[in-house]
């Protein structure tokens, strides 16, 4: 399967620029304290306001990042940085932040929008660019909450969330280890890596019971490419405790794509997500085996497979068009061992 190129990149971002500033329609996570509350979604979040929900608008802009850092020679590069100019200054963000402050947001956006807040974060930081790094600094502020948040959050959390959707603690945890890596966040990571290890460090024989029909995530395999990360050199050992049949393609459910029945129904729609959020993890997890591992080669092969299942409906229908381009650059970047 081949990796993201300058048309893919094009193709991708010009999806995101035509949903990031789009305020309706908009599923907000909002509590009203009062009638006050009623307001709509740029009232209360002047920067992610647009795709549909929060934290959709946050991986979006993740994505614009991204393939400008990547391709600041496509066409839409230009528009991306004139868009973050006007969007990501001191007073949105604040507001963003102030809206943190509510006693009803303590659990806004939690964990999915979290992570994906420290994704950008990260991403951001790694730009180069005056304008890239004036970008990362507006952000800090709301980055550093959110931070806060997990160090707060993850030692009173005694479970894990073993779902396909967005309260997947073994996703939360994944984006936020490498936001902290990549800032120096030494007690971040290691509230991390120790919650990874309390939570999943155990797991033996997975069942892999899904798909199920609400899931743009697999339980079994976000777990596997949360403890690559976590384990280093000893994930092969672990791996093969927790899927010991996957060198004979088992259990069969992992290594087949999916296929939605109707891609504007917005949670059928999850199941292209699931596809590509799978080739993000049958990559990554391929690259941590030892070559000639059993498992490698199929590991691989049902990347290609689920990648290709799904790429050509990234675009298409705003149910899945406001946040796939996402998964299918998370794969797309994700590595390769072939």
């Amino acid at each position: 399967m081949t990796l993201l190129d300058l048309s893919t990149a094009s193709r991708f971002a010009a999806a995101a620029l035509g949903h990031v500033g789009r305020e309706y329609p908009n599923k907000m996570d909002h509590v009203l304290d009062g009638p006050e509350d009623a307001r709509g979604p740029r009232a209360f979040h002047p920067v992610f306001f647009g795709s549909f929900d929060w934290h959709s608008c946050v991986h979006g802009w993740w994505t614009l990042a991204t393939l400008t850092r990547l391709y600041p020679q496509m066409p839409e590069a230009d528009l991306v940085l004139e868009a973050a100019a006007t969007t990501f200054t001191a007073d949105r963000v604040e507001a963003e932040r102030a809206y943190l402050d509510r006693p009803s947001s303590r659990g806004f956006e939690r964990p999915y929008g979290w992570a994906w807040l420290l994704m950008l974060q990260a991403e951001l930081n790694r730009h180069d660019t005056e304008a890239g790094r004036r970008w990362a600094m507006s952000l800090e502020p709301l980055s550093q909450a959110f931070a806060e948040r997990f160090k707060a959050f993850l030692p009173i959390s005694a479970y894990p969330v073993r779902v396909g959707t967005h309260y997947s603690t073994a996703f939360a945890l994944r984006l936020a280890l490498d936001y902290a890596r990549q800032v120096g966040d030494g007690e971040l990571d290691r509230l991390l890596q120790d919650k990874a290890l309390a939570w999943y460090g155990s797991d033996r024989d997975c069942q892999a019971w899904e798909p199920d029909q609400d899931a743009f995530l697999s339980p079994a395999l976000m777990e596997a490419e949360l403890m690559r990360g976590v384990l280093g050199d000893d994930f092969a050992g672990w791996f093969d405790d927790f899927l010991p049949r996957a060198g004979d393609g088992q259990p069969a459910v992992l290594f087949e794509p999916v296929t939605p029945s109707d891609r504007s129904d917005g949670k059928i729609a999850h199941l292209d997500g699931l596809n590509l959020s799978r080739a993000w993890c049958w990559r990554g997890i391929a690259s941590a085996l030892p070559p000639g591992h059993a498992a490698r080669s199929r590991a691989l092969d049902a990347a290609d497979r689920h990648l290709a299942a799904s790429l050509p409906h990234v675009t298409g229908d705003y149910m899945g068009e406001h946040w796939l381009a996402s998964f299918a650059l998370l794969a797309q970047l994700a590595s390769d061992a072939g």
